[in-house]
């Protein structure tokens, strides 16, 4: 499976494959036909609570990874988990798509490393 992450800010590729939006609001100033979003996985996304504590706080890195895995083990992100893992096994590229400033602390970078440990 090819599993890319990319800012939805960023133009559409040919090389994105299948791409899902993983975030829980829609992205500020972007218009959904400017997106190409094949799928938006809303309850995929951290909760508000974990979302607004964590604040993109490289410092709070670490422990905003293992309670968004937690929250993943609940009901609604579970079932979209799944969702997410049919559609990485349909096709052959998928592209996690993220709205935050920062590429390298960002729900879908977990994401990321949850279906690549899963796989």
């Amino acid at each position: 499976m090819g599993l890319k992450i990319k800012r939805v800010y960023e133009a559409p590729a040919e090389g994105d494959g299948y791409r899902v939006l993983v975030d829980r609001l829609w992205p500020r100033g972007l218009a959904k036909d400017k997106a190409a979003v094949d799928l938006w996985l809303r309850d995929i996304a951290p909760s508000n609570e974990l979302r607004k504590w964590f604040g993109h706080d490289p410092a709070r890195w670490d422990e905003f990874r293992a309670l968004y895995r937690a929250e993943l083990d609940r009901d609604e992100p579970a079932a979209a988990l799944r969702a997410l893992r049919e559609q990485a096994a349909a096709h052959p590229v998928l592209t996690l798509l993220y709205a935050a400033h920062d590429e390298a602390h960002n729900n879908a970078v977990v994401l990321r490393e949850v279906l690549q440990s899963t796989g």
